[in-house]
């Protein structure tokens, strides 16, 4: 794991003293109980006492804190930033609380495991989250990041005689289906006239046998996300004939198990809370966070600087306004055969919940 030495200023209001000094009076209480103290442990939150209203004050709810909070991300997301800054450690450490990071392939397995109960917080993209509500999963959004609707494109070889988006008509595209890069590939094709199924889709599973099958001229076209989206983009110099400006907001999503959100949040929120301030430390320091996901993605610097550069990081509340892009998403999933029946992502997207984080400017 990768140690960075990163002073972040902190903003010490008055509800983050309270928070802090119930942490104090938690760990005074363990050593007069001769109790052992927090570290490496794996107990489930779920042994907690759960009759603590969601609604409760840290204070109130400090002694039946969990041991250990379960956290799965993916190489090279904004989780992966807040672990390698480590301040969402230090926090929950002043609390008598560890931090369990899992790593997943991607986020359609971070969704796994989390309805599965096996980690408690999560992030996946946009597509992750309706997929799992379709299949009658149990979650509930949290939160979400700033949308980044350029990091994700539709393709063409240099060479190709297509030019627009109308003249893929009749022609092979590539994506990973239900991705995010497949639903702008519909929005587009809509939005010029023609139908989602006037092009033959090549599903594809990952981005790397996209690019295979693109770069061998398989396909005609090829769908992509960030960062390989930018990784074609530097090495194979294709035309793109758009990215997801105008189009869809390209959110990725927090998502908590609905027990953990209902018994803990204010951890949640502590959560969403540390993450944002590692999401300004990226913002800042955009170089550092090139070198880590080099690192981490084993992908070339300039890729990962292309990618990196055209992204604003950043945590939002769930809003009205976030939840509409949302339903549009799930509407046309359905609409087009994706998942079997329609969905209600609102029933899973609370507004004003109790972990609402208080963002910083």
């Amino acid at each position: 794991m990768m140690n960075l030495s990163l002073n972040l200023p902190r903003v010490w209001s008055k509800k983050r003293l309270t928070t802090l000094l119930a942490g104090a009076a938690l760990l005074l209480t363990t050593v007069l109980t001769g109790c052992g103290g927090a570290g490496k442990d794996t107990q489930s939150p779920g042994t907690a006492n759960s009759s603590t209203p969601a609604s409760s004050s840290a204070s109130e709810t400090a002694k039946d804190y969990p041991k250990v909070v379960r956290i799965g991300y993916q190489k090279g997301n904004t989780l992966n930033i807040l672990k390698a800054h480590g301040n969402l450690d230090e926090r929950l450490k002043e609390l008598g609380i560890s931090v369990e990071w899992n790593v997943f392939p991607s986020g359609g397995t971070v969704l796994e495991a989390l309805t599965a109960g096996q980690i408690d917080y999560g992030n996946a993209a946009d597509g992750s989250g309706v997929f799992a509500q379709a299949g009658g999963k149990e979650f509930v959004y949290v939160g979400n990041d700033l949308p980044n609707p350029e990091g994700m494109g539709i393709m063409v070889h240099s060479d190709s005689p297509i030019k627009t988006i109308a003249d893929l008509k009749g022609k092979k595209v590539a994506v990973v289906k239900g991705g995010n890069h497949h639903y702008l590939t519909v929005l587009a094709l809509e939005r010029a006239g023609l139908q989602a199924d006037d092009v033959e889709y090549v599903f594809v599973k990952d981005a790397s046998e996209g690019r295979a099958v693109f770069e061998t001229k398989q396909v005609d076209a090829l769908g992509s996300w960030d960062p390989f989206f930018a990784t074609v983009q530097i090495d194979l110099k294709p035309v793109t004939l758009t990215d997801g400006a105008d189009y869809s907001p390209n959110r990725t999503f927090y998502y908590s198990t609905k027990e953990f959100a209902s018994k803990y949040p204010d951890l949640v929120k502590i959560i969403l809370e540390e993450t944002d301030i590692a999401d300004k430390w990226a913002n800042a320091n955009k170089p550092e966070v090139v070198k880590l996901l080099t690192e981490e993605l084993g992908i070339d610097e300039q890729s990962i600087r292309t990618a990196v550069e055209r992204r604003t990081y950043g945590v939002e509340a769930i809003t009205p306004e976030i939840i509409a892009p949302q339903q549009q998403l799930a509407d046309t999933y359905y609409r087009i055969g994706l998942i079997p029946e329609k969905v209600d992502v609102s029933e899973l997207m609370p507004v004003d919940a109790p972990w609402k984080p208080e963002l910083g400017k």
